[in-house]
């Protein structure tokens, strides 16, 4: 089987529990380290998927790797080989394929909730997780912008203060939250918050602090890590049919 790529464009923002997940599944991957100056694929046919990881920096921002990276991504999507982004994968992907990315009306920082949408592709990618919850979500976030909804994709997840959460277009997902978090990465990242939050006085309800983030966190990773599954689950299933 061809490997699934996944983009690393930070150094602290790797894979997390998507790799978890391919591993147990026993599916091949390969890193590609954007931090480390790695060159994006020229041919989409190496692989069998395609995971776009998270990173500080903006889609906007004038970095060599963006516009190839985008057309990676078109290609792939052309070609039927499934793509999935997290929060600046997710923005990525709306870019690709002609959205655009703005800032957000709120920065989410922690712990929120997500609402899943009314919709046949919303049922269609959380099955029986939907049932079973009500179609709420607890997720982790750390974004300052926000994606639009590409033109044929529909969104399955929303809340009050980042309305785009997460859209489908066929066999790809992207995300604006965290579901690949893990209690490593909380705790790396909360190094960065004095800079994150500089200037936000007060915090916003939207913003914890690192002691609230890292407060209950291997039950709210347990919750949050089955909707991971389901979603992920969903995702290999296209992998298998682009085979």
């Amino acid at each position: 089987m061809k490997p699934i790529a996944i983009f690393r464009h930070a150094e602290s923002e790797g894979p997390g529990y998507f790799a978890t997940f391919l591993d147990r599944h026993s599916l091949p991957w390969q890193l590609i380290a954007i931090d480390r100056d790695e060159t994006v694929p020229a041919r989409v046919s190496d692989y069998s998927g395609f995971c776009l990881m998270g990173g500080p920096m903006s889609v906007n921002d004038p970095l060599p790797w963006i516009t190839p990276l985008c057309a990676l991504i078109r290609n792939a999507v052309s070609s039927g080989i499934p793509v999935i982004g997290h929060c600046l994968g997710g923005q990525l992907i709306s870019r690709a394929l002609g959205g655009s990315i703005t800032p957000s009306p709120s920065k989410e920082i922690g712990w929120g909730t997500a609402r899943a949408e009314d919709n046949d592709s919303t049922r269609q990618w959380l099955g029986d997780w939907l049932f079973d919850t009500g179609g709420q979500a607890d997720v982790f976030q750390w974004h300052g912008e926000m994606f639009s909804i590409p033109p044929g994709a529909q969104r399955i997840f929303t809340n009050p203060f980042c309305a785009n959460q997460m859209f489908v277009l066929g066999p790809h997902l992207a995300m604006q939250c965290h579901v690949e978090i893990s209690a490593e990465m909380i705790a790396a990242w909360s190094t960065s918050w004095p800079a994150e939050v500089r200037g936000l006085n007060p915090l916003p309800t939207t913003v914890q602090t690192p002691e609230m983030m890292l407060a209950n966190v291997p039950a709210r990773l347990t919750r949050m890590h089955r909707l991971a599954d389901q979603l992920y689950s969903v995702w290999i299933s296209g992998v298998s049919r682009s085979l």
